[in-house]
Formats: structure tokens, C-alpha cells, sequence
């Protein structure tokens, strides 16, 4: 037998682990599973010939007597998809956003005036027009043409998004 037990733990304990955590299917059990048998081999360690090839046995028997074991014993967690779940963290939503302000940039002075009062402060028409010093036709005219501009910039189907997406009603 060559080298030392610190060495093995420190060369060989990670794929022993990965291998631990294929046998039961959580990073828990896999741990104290892989503990135990280190704890038995260090015990063993100068009658054991192939420490690799006695660890993986070790491990697969213990899993196998846990099973078989008639005492109360912890439930085996199989693999789910809640292990690897993705959890938003808003990154979509700020890359849309991103898009739609770009876009928003490349639009006329007065289109995108008519757009940002109209669906990201909420005003209304006269509102608008009063405050451009247009009439309620020109803030029309001008909000259709902005809000076509947009969809075409963004990417989107006519129908949905842009305007709609970004009000604050």
C-alpha cells in the first residue's frame, strides 16, 4: 500500500463524494455516507491493498444495508426536479426593459415624448396635448406611430407588448 491516508482523502474524496451522491441521490446523505466509510477505512488503512476500489465497495454495500436496515432510518431522496430549479432573479425583465428603452431612444423627439407620457407616466391625451401644445389628434397619430416604431425595433408581433407592458396600470 502506497501513500497516506491524508493523501487519499485529499486526492480521492471528491469523485468518492460524486460517486456517494449518484448512489443516493442527495448531497446530505452522500456526505455522511462518504464520512462513514473513511472513518472505517482509516481504521483499516494499512491492511487495505486498493483504497479506490475499497471505498466504492464500502460505499455501495453501506447504501445497500441502509436500505435492507428494519430500524427506522431516513428517507432516500430520489433525484426531482426541484433539486435544480431555476429561481428568477429578474435578469429577463431588465434585458427587456433594456430593449424597450434603446428603442424607445432611436424614436423621434416627439414620438417618444407622446410615448413616455402616455404609458409610462399614464396621462391622458389632453394632458399630453396640452403639454406639447398639440392637438388630441396629433398625440393620437403620434402615440400609433410611436407604438408601431417600437414593436418593429423590439421585435414584436403588432398585437401585444410594448405599450401595454410597460404602463404602470
Amino acid at each position: 500500500m502506497e501513500g497516506s491516508f491524508e493523501e487519499f482523502v485529499s486526492t480521492g474524496s471528491d469523485r468518492l463524494l460524486g460517486f456517494a451522491l449518484l448512489l443516493t441521490g442527495d448531497r446530505g446523505h452522500a456526505e455522511d455516507l462518504l464520512q462513514d466509510v473513511l472513518e472505517r477505512m482509516y481504521v483499516r488503512w494499512r491492511r487495505i491493498e486498493d483504497p479506490h476500489a475499497y471505498a466504492r465497495t464500502a460505499l455501495a454495500r453501506k447504501v445497500t444495508d441502509r436500505w435492507r436496515a428494519r430500524a427506522p432510518r431516513p428517507r432516500e431522496v430520489g433525484f426531482e426536479d426541484h433539486h435544480d430549479r431555476a429561481v428568477p432573479d429578474g435578469t429577463t425583465e431588465r434585458a427587456e426593459r433594456s430593449r424597450v428603452v434603446e428603442a424607445l431612444r432611436r424614436l423621434p423627439p416627439r414620438q417618444r415624448a407622446v410615448i413616455v407620457l402616455r404609458y409610462f407616466e399614464d396621462w391622458s391625451e389632453e394632458q399630453i396635448a396640452d403639454q406639447l401644445d398639440v392637438t388630441r389628434g396629433t398625440v393620437k397619430s403620434q402615440a400609433s406611430k410611436g407604438l408601431a416604431s417600437l414593436r418593429a425595433l423590439v421585435g414584436e408581433p403588432s398585437g401585444e407588448g410594448v405599450g401595454a407592458r410597460w404602463t404602470n396600470g
